[in-house]
């Protein structure tokens, strides 16, 4: 029996609620709009089930990978014969004693940074305009305009193999674009705690307004991307190298480096995974030759 027929199986038995999606194109659930079908995809709603699906997908040795709004990855052409797990219906907030909101981690940044300054509290207005999800936000420590998750988190609970655990902000190894869970993928991030600050609710909806006007006017937003390609390198901006080299509207195929942030690859219309990474690679080497900077993607790439 095949572990899609087996899974398919335990799922029908045990979790018959459960979104269960077949041969689902992975290009209608990512940014960029690019990837073939994943052989199985699942959308949990809760902690529940998400532990019973982690148990079942262990216990086959099924390869997984785990999406939130899938705005930081690039999928291959060919789809991946895995389970993706889509948190996006994971997407309860709360606000608790004080200033601290706990949220799921399939809720996005920017209504987690709408329900703050609803509440009075300033801190998340940088995450207003990131397209991402808050456990997505957590895996990279999102930023922007000098700030940071890292400022705000103050504990984590993450699905392990081995269950269920619940991390303080020192055991998160938060720095530029990593923590623990960047080393170690096959945990799961389910929720999250934050602690903000009282603040006026004018002042916090004006600074929303004008980081999301600054991004509306330096980057590519009506087009399909996964935000900035690459990290920013020690001691240099990756868009300013590469607009340096003469970069900007360089194309493969439907990948085009935006002329209008040379940070950013975009597709044009229909790119390819293979479009992408061929452009990336040209990035690469071309930066590297001319100002001895290697570039490195800051997009996840799935294989």
């Amino acid at each position: 029996m095949s572990w899609e027929t087996a899974l398919d199986e335990k799922i029908a038995a045990y979790l018959p609620e459960l979104k269960w999606v077949k041969d689902e194109p992975l290009s209608k659930h990512t940014s960029f709009r690019i990837g073939g079908p994943a052989r199985r995809m699942a959308f949990p709603r809760s902690t529940e089930e998400a532990v019973i699906l982690s148990g079942f997908l262990q216990e086959l040795g099924v390869r997984t990978f785990v999406l939130g709004n899938g705005t930081n990855v690039l999928c291959p052409d060919e789809g991946l014969d895995a389970v993706v797990i889509v948190t996006g219906e994971m997407d309860g907030i709360d606000r608790l004693d004080g200033d601290e909101i706990a949220a799921e981690a399939g809720v996005s940044l920017a209504r987690l940074a709408t329900f703050a300054w609803k509440e009075g509290l300033t801190g998340l207005e940088f995450a207003h305009g990131i397209p991402g999800s808050l456990g997505g936000g957590v895996v990279m420590n999102a930023g922007a305009y000098d700030g940071s998750l890292s400022d705000v988190l103050t504990e984590v609970t993450a699905l392990w193999p081995d269950g269920v655990r619940t991390l303080q902000t020192p055991e998160l190894k938060l720095s530029y674009r990593h923590s623990i869970f960047t080393e170690e993928p096959e945990a799961v991030v389910l929720r999250a705690r934050l602690k903000l600050q009282g603040g006026d609710g004018a002042a916090i909806k004006a600074r929303m307004d004008e980081l999301m006007e600054r991004r509306k006017a330096s980057q590519p937003l009506e087009y399909p991307s996964a935000g900035s390609t690459f990290k920013r390198p020690a001691g240099h901006f990756a868009g300013g190298l590469i607009e340096q080299c003469g970069l900007k509207g360089t194309r493969v195929g439907g990948a085009e480096v935006s002329v209008k942030h040379a940070g950013f690859v975009i597709n044009t219309g229909g790119a390819t995974c293979a479009d992408v990474l061929k452009l990336i690679e040209t990035i690469q080497k071309t930066v590297l030759d001319a100002t001895g900077v290697t570039l490195e993607p800051e997009v996840k790439i799935l294989r």
